[in-house]
């Protein structure tokens, strides 16, 4: 399981111009799914998500993690994360779970989340496999590539 994170000051997701997820500033985390993963594999990425030291102390030092900062959660299914890209011109998507398994995946991370995050901390999803226009503001920019 891949996630690549963003701190933002704000993000969005619209489908067919409707907006379906939204936080002010936190994080915009790019969800993907390998065919080896498990839900011990998405507590292990949550875990880091929501512990990963990337926004600003009073020091101006990244010190604090997004509940600390009082941040929110947005998190995306990106099946594009897990693509072989070692070859050749076209991405292989063979590592990818099925999308009966990403789906099940995701919203077990999206529910996880859920329980997991601070209270006052907003957590908010996309529509999984849903053609999506994401929108945000990278704060920094402050982009990361997680693994579980």
């Amino acid at each position: 399981m891949k996630g690549l994170i963003q701190r933002v000051k704000h993000a969005k997701v619209e489908v067919s111009s409707e907006s379906v997820g939204a936080i002010d500033h936190g994080i915009l985390l790019l969800l993907g799914v390998e065919a080896t993963d498990s839900e011990q594999t998405a507590d292990k990425l949550l875990h880091k998500v929501l512990h990963y030291r990337i926004f600003s102390d009073a020091q101006g030092k990244m010190n604090l993690n997004v509940q600390q900062a009082g941040g929110g959660l947005l998190v995306v299914s990106q099946f594009t994360l897990v693509a072989d890209t070692a070859k050749g011109l076209r991405p292989s998507f063979s590592r990818g779970a099925s999308p009966q398994q990403a789906e099940t995946l995701y919203n077990y991370f999206l529910a996880q989340a859920q329980q997991s995050i601070a209270e006052g901390c907003a957590v908010a999803g996309g529509q999984f496999a849903a053609d999506m226009q994401v929108s945000l503001c990278n704060d920094g920019p402050v982009t990361f590539l997680l693994e579980a």
